[in-house]
């Protein structure tokens, strides 16, 4: 299959004061239609950065970023606006949810910034949130949710515009360890149910023990990566190439 997401030689540097910090050096990373990654690293590996340079974020130092057969470098900001509003969809750990819209008014919302008219897309907001088990709580607002149906919402949101990618930063982080295992369900469904393309940053071994391929960053480059047999040995692998990289 195809990358829906290719970087090439990516660089990220910050000016700190008189001090320059290279959050990414040389990074080469793709990921295949259909497919579901894990990023993992310890704090300031550039897990974040990498994810935000993806999804059209942030703007590389140095490299390339192509996303969908369109090479991002090349584009104005009004169209990198656009292309990320259509072909990315995006899931953080804090929800971000408008707190005075209703749960299917939220998911919404992406179509209304992008002037889409709402009333066309009823069955698919209908849908999706059938799809993260809330098809019974459209109209609640998020004060009436849990933080994980919020989550719930939230992934809802992020795939309403049917993007070429989906982009998960520590999903389940603010979460219950029985919430955040259900918002990786869901993430595993969107992948193998409807070919949904996931990258996800985790610093929890389970969470990326759901993935297809863990990518182990360390001091802004790949020190690994690991394609997992689905099942038993998923996590055991993970946690076997943590240690060895003394994560």
């Amino acid at each position: 299959m195809a990358n829906i997401v290719e970087t090439t030689g990516l660089t990220k540097q910050y000016q700190m004061g008189e001090v320059v910090v290279e959050a990414l050096r040389g990074v080469d990373f793709s990921v295949r239609q259909g497919e579901f990654v894990a990023v993992m690293g310890p704090s300031g590996s550039g897990k974040s950065t990498l994810l935000h340079l993806c999804g059209g974020l942030d703007t590389p130092t140095a490299g390339d970023i192509v996303l969908g057969g369109i090479h991002m470098a090349q584009l104005s900001d009004d169209e990198l606006t656009l292309l990320r509003r259509r072909q990315v969809g995006f899931v953080f750990q804090f929800f971000n949810l408008l707190p005075t819209l209703t749960a299917a008014e939220n998911v919404a919302l992406p179509l209304v910034i992008d002037g889409r008219p709402v009333d066309e897309y009823a069955a698919r907001i209908d849908a999706l949130l059938a799809l993260v088990g809330l098809g019974d709580r459209k109209d609640h607002r998020p004060d009436q949710l849990s933080g994980g149906e919020q989550q719930r919402v939230a992934i809802a949101r992020a795939l309403v515009t049917a993007p070429a990618l989906l982009l998960a930063d520590e999903p389940t982080g603010n979460l219950d360890s029985a919430s955040g295992l259900e918002v990786l369900h869901l993430l595993r469904r969107a992948c193998d149910e409807q070919g949904q393309t996931i990258v996800m940053v985790t610093h929890d071994p389970r969470a990326a023990s759901q993935a297809d391929r863990v990518v182990f960053l360390k001091d802004g480059k790949v020190v690994r990566d690991v394609r997992l047999t689905r099942g038993a040995t998923a996590l055991p692998t993970v946690l076997e190439v943590m240690t060895a990289l003394g994560l």
